[in-house]
């Protein structure tokens, strides 16, 4: 009998464990965690931990001791690295956009949709309370609010659907964009 009990644990615990290796799996499937390529394969996104604490006033606590990420992009033909979007510059811009919301917004509190240009990220606020979508161009480093009747029909948090006609000619298709997000969301 207790063989028989101790064999039902063993296999029950076995189950657990596949079952938590196909969370995993699945995660991986619909998001790129903190490292993506672009569609030409010219240069990555990824996040990188600052130095340095960051000091603020929190929405759930008074104060939050926290390291955010920054988004840098690495251009693979001249193997430099660059923050793209930092603590030093992006709160206060935000904040520009984002009158009736007084707590810090950080670079890792949204999800980065890659469109096909290569240029242009839409981001997507991973925090609730935060009702405010972005776009970002790359080449010109330039932030604008999104507007909440864009082009995107996203039918779920993880992926965005874009269809259309991209040319004249061609015929009506659908892309889908897997996001970029921070490892600190899933945590």
């Amino acid at each position: 009998m207790k063989k028989i009990l101790l064999l039902i644990i063993i296999l029950l615990s076995f189950e657990n464990f596949v079952f938590a290796q196909d969370n995993k799996s699945l995660v991986d499937n619909l998001f790129h965690i903190d490292q993506m390529n672009s569609h030409n394969k010219n240069f990555a996104l990824y996040f990188k931990t600052r130095d340095k604490a960051i000091l603020a006033r929190g929405e759930n606590s008074n104060y939050i001791n926290d390291f955010p990420k920054d988004l840098y992009i690495y251009n693979y033909k001249t193997k430099n690295s660059s923050p793209l979007i930092s603590y030093e510059w992006f709160p206060t811009r935000a904040k520009y956009f984002l009158e009736e919301y007084d707590f810090p917004v950080f670079p890792d509190d949204f999800a980065y949709y890659l469109l096909r240009d290569n240029k242009t990220l839409v981001m997507i606020s991973a925090v609730k309370s935060l009702n405010a979508n972005f776009k970002f161009d790359i080449d010109k480093k330039k932030l604008e609010l999104y507007p909440k009747n864009g082009k995107f029909d996203f039918i779920i948090s993880s992926i965005a659907k874009n269809c259309g006609h991209d040319a004249f000619k061609e015929n009506y298709k659908c892309t889908f964009y897997k996001p970029l997000i921070s490892s600190t969301l899933i945590n």
